[in-house]
Parts: C-alpha cells; structure tokens; sequence
C-alpha cells in the first residue's frame, strides 16, 4: 500500500523536474491499475496503466528465453515518434512508467527512474487483488 501519498507525489514531481521532456509519469500495479499519476489527464494516465500491464507480462514472456534469467522484467525502453515510453519495475507487483518527448536521453531517463525506485521502495509496492478487492 502506498504510504504518505503527498510525500509520494513530491517525489513523482521530482523526477519530472530533473528530466527534461517528461510528459506523464504512472505508478501502476501488475494487473494495469494506475496507482499515482503526474502530468497527463487521468484517464490517459488509466490507458497507459492498463496498457502497461499487458507490456509487462509479453516481457516477462520475452525474459524467460533468456539462459539463466528469473523471468521479471526490469525495464522496456520503447522508442516512438516524438518521443520514449519507459517501463521499470519497481517493486513486488508495481512498476513505473513514463512517456516523454525527444528531448529525453534514454540513458539518463532510466537512470534517474532506478534511482526514484531505489528511494521510495516499499511505497510503490501494491498488494496482490483478487476480485478488485485487496487480499
């Protein structure tokens, strides 16, 4: 559950302060719903969440063929005209993702992104649900 949601949001606005081109940034929980926003509208903010989810899991497909990999996906930098989207997990069934514009390196974009991870920590875990209902 995420805790001190002011405190959390200080840290979204943050990261979108310290990285040029950032558009929208979304915590969201493994199944696609959007736990924290910063920037964009709300239901743009629902879309990318529940997009996100579908991305994480063919990844995490992906990663599995890899020899010797747990099979967890870690980041998906996909680039798109005008700009990045970003997937990082960030922790135990929540991850984090941004779309920014051009003006973005996507070296530096992931690195700010591990480090916002590694600061807030349990705050972006989400507990598992089952029928809509946190278990």
């Amino acid at each position: 559950m995420i805790q001190q949601r002011a405190n959390f949001d200080w840290m979204l606005k943050q990261l979108h302060d310290s990285v040029p081109g950032i558009e929208m940034i979304v915590v969201l929980s493994a199944d696609g719903l959007r736990i924290a926003r910063y920037g964009g509208e709300p239901d743009s903010a629902d879309r990318v969440a529940a997009a996100c989810a579908g991305l994480q899991s063919l990844a995490s497909a992906v990663a599995v063929e890899i020899p010797g990999s747990d099979g967890r996906m870690k980041l998906v930098v996909i680039e798109i005209d005008r700009g990045y989207f970003y997937l990082m997990s960030a922790g135990a069934n929540a991850y984090l993702a941004v779309l920014a514009d051009v003006r973005t390196e996507p070296g530096t974009m992931s690195a700010h992104m591990r480090d916002l991870v590694v600061r807030i920590g349990s705050h972006l875990t989400s507990p598992p649900r089952r029928n809509g209902q946190t278990v």
